[in-house]
């Protein structure tokens, strides 16, 4: 029995559906805004290109919200039908309401609990963890999750280090009772606070408020020192997803797929090499989406759909500012190519 009294259940995604904006912003155009290249770009990131969302007033919610009403078409699911509904961003439209309790007035899921997950580059894998936990005791049968971020927002597109990494999007999955006993066993979450002075937004919260200084000084777009950060990341992100190997009795040769945040091209492939795994059981989709943080995740399932198969083993493994990381274990629940196919899934 679970928390409650509940029968515990397998909690599984059932559905899964991406959006992307329309505007393409590719190196060559970053070449015209900032000292780089498209060979400088790729070598370094493997990135060929990113999207942008454009629009007077559009923030993270507008991407979310068109992710979740794909979900829901394409999955059958009444907007009443859901339960609960959880958006890890660390773009927030506001800093309140949470962009969570937008997202579900916008789709018109009703008076639902709602709420936001900000654990950076890792928050899909911990919203995916707390959701988990709410179908598994039987609280929830039904829980949307998105994984939405404009990064575009909090970007200086003088500053080539970072401006060339990241893009906007959103992706999102419906978890809920596995109907085949295929879905989520395992999920390990860590932090580190230490790690923030390698990565964060200088201003703008409630320990350095936005005034006219900090923006002069151009302390509300994200910093980073991407050597510190790419050490730690593909030591944490191996870590944590051998660690949940362990704790499974996994090996390499049982996993099909491994699905990492799409950080750097070469974080991903050295933390498969870590794993014992090669780049064909690996999930990219950098070159195209870029950075999308939270998204990252969910729109790799998206974009892999059609070649997931029924009882795949995925590891799925993330690591972001903070420092957060962490990894989860599942397998896949249901006939990718199918519900691809059935309901005419553009894949970008």
């Amino acid at each position: 029995m679970g928390a409650n009294g509940h029968t515990e259940k397998r909690p599984a995604i059932t559905g899964v559906y991406g959006y992307l904006p329309d505007h393409v912003l590719t190196n060559a155009e970053l070449a015209r805004m900032v000292d780089t290249s498209d060979t400088w770009i790729t070598e370094r990131t493997g990135i060929k290109e990113r999207r942008i969302l454009k629009g007077e007033g559009l923030g993270a919610s507008h991407m979310a919200a068109e992710a979740v009403r794909g979900l829901l078409t394409k999955t059958g699911t009444a907007p009443a039908e859901v339960d609960l509904l959880i958006c890890a961003t660390t773009t927030p439209d506001f800093v309140f309401p949470s962009t969570a309790n937008l997202i579900a007035d916008m789709v018109g899921l009703g008076p639902i609990g709602s709420f936001d997950i900000q654990a950076a580059c890792s928050g899909f894998i911990y919203a995916v963890s707390i959701a988990s936990q709410f179908v598994a005791t039987g609280q929830c049968r039904k829980v949307v999750v998105v994984g939405a971020d404009k990064m575009s927002a909090i970007i200086d597109y003088t500053d080539r280090a970072t401006c060339v990494i990241f893009g906007d999007g959103a992706g999102a999955v419906l978890i809920e009772p596995s109907p085949n006993g295929e879905g989520i066993f395992d999920t390990v979450i860590r932090s580190d606070g230490a790690g923030m002075i390698h990565l964060h937004q200088k201003a703008g919260g409630s320990r350095l408020p936005p005034n006219a200084e900090t923006v002069a000084k151009r302390m509300h777009y994200v910093y980073q020192e991407g050597a510190a950060v790419y050490k730690f990341a593909i030591a944490k992100m191996a870590e944590v997803a051998s660690e949940i190997m362990v704790r499974n009795n996994l090996r390499a040769d049982m996993i099909r797929w491994l699905v990492p945040h799409q950080a750097n091209r070469r974080i991903i492939e050295a933390t498969a090499e870590k794993m014992g795994l090669p780049m064909d059981r690996v999930m990219v989709t950098i070159h195209k989406f870029g950075n999308t943080t939270a998204a990252t995740i969910p729109l790799c399932l998206w974009d892999y759909e059609r070649q997931l198969k029924t009882g795949d083993r995925l590891i799925l493994a993330a690591f972001g500012g903070g420092f957060t990381w962490g990894a989860s274990y599942l397998t896949w629940a249901y006939d990718g190519a199918a519900a691809g196919q059935k309901h005419g899934q553009r894949l970008s």
